[in-house]
């Protein structure tokens, strides 16, 4: 057993500790670095409350219910400051990834001291797969919030539908790598290729994301 809170502290103190010391964007990142992890803590919380109340079983938890819980809970700050700031469109990405990575990073921590690390494969599988997964989901989010404040088609609808394939998305990958084989190793390659095409779509349309 491990205590996730004692966990989150220790990583999280050195680094509200340099806020002191830093200015800018910098500063906003490791802000936003610091809630994403918050954020993973509060979702396991729910998800873990859930999960008794129902009483499904770990795999159908982490299809059914994680997706749901875990990308609205990283949706709230991103479209909090949305709304409330209206940050320029290159501000709310670097946000977005801020609490994605902040999110995994944290996630991971607590998977690995539960599992242990003595398995380079497993370890790389958690950065690059499930890692790279939630950065993925909420920088895609926040690029489909920016699309549709450029089209002025920005509403309620279009959050719902952009957090609604931003939980498909998440739901799709925990399915797959839930059974062995084929599916398992498409699951780890898929947000590496939804990774590449939204650094192809930069690259294409650098004012979407920057």
């Amino acid at each position: 057993m491990i205590f996730a809170e004692n966990i989150l502290l220790c990583i999280a103190v050195p680094l509200v500790i340099s806020l002191l010391f830093i200015r800018g964007e910098v500063r906003h990142y490791v802000a936003a670095f610091l809630l994403g992890m918050l954020v993973c803590l509060i979702s396991a919380y729910i998800g873990g409350f859930l999960n008794f109340v129902t009483g499904m079983g770990e795999n159908d938890t982490s299809i059914f219910l994680s997706p749901v819980v875990e990308e609205l809970m990283k949706l709230m700050p991103l479209l909090f400051f949305m709304v409330l700031f209206t940050p320029e469109d290159r501000t709310l990405t670097m946000l977005a990834v801020a609490i994605g990575a902040g999110f995994a990073t944290f996630e991971n921590c607590c998977h690995i001291l539960t599992s242990g690390a003595g398995s380079l494969t497993y370890v790389l599988i958690r950065g690059l797969a499930v890692g790279v997964m939630h950065i993925v989901s909420i920088l895609a989010l926040s690029v489909w919030f920016i699309a549709a404040k450029r089209l002025k088609v920005f509403s309620f609808p279009a959050v719902v539908g952009g957090l609604s394939l931003a939980m498909i998305f998440h739901a799709l990958y925990n399915l797959l790598v839930s059974v062995p084989g084929a599916s398992r190793i498409i699951a780890y390659m898929l947000p590496l290729l939804a990774a590449a095409g939204l650094y192809c779509l930069s690259r294409k349309l650098p004012d979407l994301l920057e």
